[in-house]
């Protein structure tokens, strides 16, 4: 079992707050974000009926122009903190804090972040979590900076000590060249406490830029059910791959040596770029906050089914559609673009 000093929580455990990193023009959002604006004020609106919303914003004027963006749509500002933070990107998933419980006491991890294998500039994003540290954001939370490059989107947990994981991402060259996969177990395993990780070796989504992030393949829904992305589209480019990740969920075991109950989630028709790209869209890239969980939706036939799969995966908490097309072109979704603060973080 796992060690009674060091906990992972689950993603449904209570919550203190979720941050959401807003689209600036000193990003690669600048051409769109009369397009992407909109799809971060509906997240900000709902985000802040449950719980506490951290918006990091560029500047003080960028604060102002957020805020009347909010106020337009009619969104109330009680339940959200602004904190001016400079970013090269929004992906705050991959290199916003990692939170783990320590002794029942919440404890922040600031893992290296490299931009998903050197692919684009990460200067500014790489120092978010120590500077949120440093502006007192979090109060008397402490943090720990941990050796290692890893992204927040790449590894799923249970809360009861074990973590599902990819091959293609974690054992990636451009991550951590000098840590073969013991090693990357045997760091997980010291950091976030947890004592079996369960790895997937297949697995793709055509659009996807991170190698291959689990939170876009399959999610612990509770500790026992997983639910993933199924296509059931032969001829689809994507379908040989996810075919065999379904086999490896198959063949993966609970704690209790039980195979999982596993949940496909729809497949949406082929989402595409303005440019004709292929995107990376699915309904994995859920976000669990509070009493609520919100889906990532394309205006497609498989959303609502989509919709009533995971209310049947999360009793008992209001399922949201939030409409992320605009998201997937910069290469993420919904789950991409926030990270829940477990409870105790802001108090």
């Amino acid at each position: 079992m796992m060690t009674d000093q060091v906990r992972f929580p689950a993603e449904w455990e209570p919550q203190s707050g979720v941050l959401l990193t807003w689209p600036h023009r000193h990003s690669d959002w600048r051409p769109v974000l009369h397009d992407v604006e909109p799809v971060y004020v509906e997240i900000a609106r709902h985000i802040a009926r449950f719980e506490r919303l951290v918006i990091l914003c560029w500047d003080d004027d960028h604060r102002g122009h957020i805020e009347s963006a909010l106020t337009a749509a009619g969104v109330a500002g009680t339940n959200i903190r602004y904190f001016p933070v400079p970013t090269n990107d929004t992906w705050v998933r991959d290199y916003g804090p990692v939170t783990v419980v320590q002794d029942g006491t919440p404890l922040l991890l600031d893992f290296s972040f490299n931009s998903w294998g050197n692919k684009y500039a990460c200067d500014k994003d790489n120092l978010v979590s120590t500077r949120l540290l440093d502006g007192g954001l979090f109060g008397e939370t402490r943090m720990r900076v941990v050796d290692m490059v890893l992204e927040g989107g790449s590894i799923e947990t249970d809360g009861q000590g074990t973590l599902l994981t990819t091959s293609r991402c974690l054992l990636s060259p451009q991550r951590n060249p000098g840590l073969d996969k013991g090693a990357i177990e045997a760091r997980l395993a010291a950091v976030l406490g947890v004592d079996r990780i369960l790895w997937l070796n297949a697995g793709e989504l055509r659009g996807d830029d991170t190698d291959g992030h689990i939170d876009i393949l399959a999610r612990f829904c509770t500790p026992d059910t997983l639910a993933y992305t199924r296509c059931d589209d032969p001829p689809d480019e994507n379908h040989p791959a996810l075919a065999r990740m379904e086999e490896e969920l198959r063949a993966l075991r609970t704690r209790d040596g039980a195979p999982y109950e596993l949940v496909p989630l729809p497949w949406p028709r082929a989402q595409f770029s303005a440019d004709g790209q292929r995107l990376a869209a699915g309904y994995a890239n859920f976000l669990v906050v509070n009493g609520a969980v919100m889906v990532p939706v394309y205006r497609d036939p498989a959303d609502e089914p989509a919709l009533r799969v995971l209310e049947q995966c999360f009793p008992g908490r209001e399922v949201v559609p939030i409409y992320c097309h605009p998201l997937l072109p910069q290469g993420g979704s919904l789950h991409c673009a926030t990270m829940q603060l477990p409870r105790g973080v802001l108090e």
